[in-house]
């Protein structure tokens, strides 16, 4: 599965647009990791495990984006992005969407 965030893939003709596809999942923050990450945010620095908790939020709503473009006999998901936001405090929803396309 092609997975690209430009409307065209180079060197290949879409054939047929099948419509929207997305994934999401919506990751909460343990009291351990908030903990540790509180005092990070009182003396500055990344929050390595809040980036780490997005980055595997962004992979697994991919995941489902793609499983559903697989679903309608997509070859490609063109125009991919990614949305969240915060469900509840110390919850937020990552979404990635997107176009399934077939290749011609």
């Amino acid at each position: 599965m092609i997975v690209v965030n430009t409307e065209y893939i180079a060197g290949k003709e879409i054939k047929e647009t099948l419509g929207l596809v997305k994934g999401s999942t919506v990751q909460s923050k343990n009291i351990g990791r908030d903990i540790t990450q509180g005092f990070k945010g009182i003396i500055g620095g990344e929050l390595k495990s809040y980036t780490d908790m997005m980055n595997e939020a962004r992979d697994i709503a991919t995941g489902r984006m793609i499983e559903e473009a697989q679903q309608l006999g997509a070859d490609a998901v063109i125009n991919v992005r990614f949305a969240s936001s915060s469900i509840m405090q110390g919850a937020a929803e990552v979404m990635a969407y997107g176009t399934a396309v077939k290749l011609g």
